[in-house]
């Protein structure tokens, strides 16, 4: 049997969907000749699509896996068209497609994973740089990508139990071709940008990126609904009585970072080249300085309007780094009791819960301690093995099941 992921998110160069797409790879490869093949009688060849960007980061020598370079950007029109030949000239038994953008003339069955259904609660022209008609068109794409994938998959996985009811209330998609399968939380200390940082104590670090000894933390992308905006003012009217702390930022500084910037600017919280600003934006951090960043965090804040699942605060959990979260979506779901939850639409409720946690150290520490357990319950291998688990369903003849 030959079954083939697309892996072209894999890595960083797919943010967060690039978290997930590697660890379930390199997960499953492991986990492919071990009993679970064995005991079924099934054993399975890999093919990894991968794109030009991430083509020599996947390294693997096992025989039974095979890496494929394809130069079909996501969401594109070669994408549609280009990527089926690829598919079809592999002689594929199964294909699974990480995220919603499944071409529509996929020639073999597949399982698709679908992580949130964003685009359909916030369909708003700030969450794109095109023009408005552009925006529009995509988005209707968009939906009619998303719903020929659902009615076409043999499984759809999803990593939430919110996710799989919100495509069931959305799409009306029978609840028993959906999977639930939590993701698990990556030890960033094991990653493999981590060699180069050994030899640096944390402190060289923090000062690499001047960073205070006070700081808030946030870490993720900058789109309008993770609703970083609010967080700045609720920020600004912070620095009003502790002027020694600071707001860090973390991620890569695309359109929508130089967009929070602006706004930034704005409030006076931030300029271009001030190292004192009180606002800092280092831009993307690799994994093992990204640990350092979230031990020396006062605190981890995690404001979005919409998650279907939430990896940016179970990474801090990791590190005893202590989370105030919104309590909309998947994120309670998620994140349990080990978290002080607030409005995330609501400034002064924001306001109050930060300034409560930062004067309290002991509920601090209580919830590193909650956090810790609660990051128990979620582990890449158990994802991948589950995720092995839906191909073995769906291959295996009728009669054996």
């Amino acid at each position: 049997m030959k079954i083939g992921i697309d892996a072209r998110f894999y890595g960083p160069v797919g943010k967060g969907l690039g978290r997930y797409t590697q660890e379930v790879v390199d997960n499953i490869i492991k986990i492919s000749n071990s009993n679970l093949s064995a005991d079924r009688g099934m054993f399975f060849d890999y093919v990894i699509f991968l794109s030009p960007d991430n083509f020599d980061e996947f390294d693997c020598p096992q025989k039974n896996v095979k890496k494929v370079k394809i130069n079909c950007s996501w969401y594109g029109w070669e994408e549609q068209l280009l990527f089926p030949y690829y598919l079809w000239r592999e002689h594929l038994d199964l294909i699974h497609f990480p995220h919603f953008n499944v071409p529509i003339l996929s020639p073999k069955k597949f399982v698709v994973t679908i992580h949130d259904l964003i685009l359909t609660h916030f369909p708003t022209t700030r969450a794109t740089k095109h023009n408005h008609f552009w925006y529009y068109f995509k988005n209707l794409a968009y939906r009619l990508v998303i719903l020929i994938a659902l009615k076409r998959a043999q499984r759809i996985i999803t990593v939430s139990r919110f996710t799989k009811e919100d495509i069931v209330k959305q799409f009306k998609i029978s609840a028993d071709k959906i999977t639930v399968i939590y993701e698990g939380v990556a030890k960033l200390s094991a990653s493999r940008d981590s060699l180069f940082v050994t030899k640096l104590d944390n402190q060289e670090i923090l000062s690499q990126h001047h960073i205070p000894e006070r700081f808030l933390l946030y870490v993720g992308n900058a789109y309008p609904h993770k609703n970083l905006e609010l967080l700045l003012r609720v920020f600004n009217r912070l620095q009003i009585k502790e002027s020694n702390l600071h707001l860090v930022l973390v991620g890569k500084i695309d359109y929508f970072y130089r967009r929070l910037q602006n706004y930034a600017r704005s409030l006076n919280l931030w300029q271009e080249g001030n190292i004192n600003s009180p606002v800092i934006f280092p831009g993307y951090v690799p994994d093992a300085q990204l640990e350092i960043f979230y031990k020396a965090a006062q605190l981890y804040v995690f404001p979005s309007l919409y998650e279907g699942f939430g990896l940016p605060p179970l990474e801090a959990m990791s590190q005893s780094c202590p989370v105030l979260s919104s309590d909309r979506a998947a994120l309670p779901e998620i994140l349990g009791e080990a978290v002080q939850y607030c409005h995330p639409e609501s400034e002064s409720e924001m306001f109050d819960r930060i300034q409560n946690l930062l004067q309290d150290p002991q509920q601090r520490e209580e919830l590193e301690k909650r956090g810790l357990e609660q990051i128990k319950k979620y582990s890449w291998w158990e994802c991948a093995r589950l995720t092995l688990e839906v191909y073995h369903d769906i291959l295996q003849p009728p009669k054996n099941r």
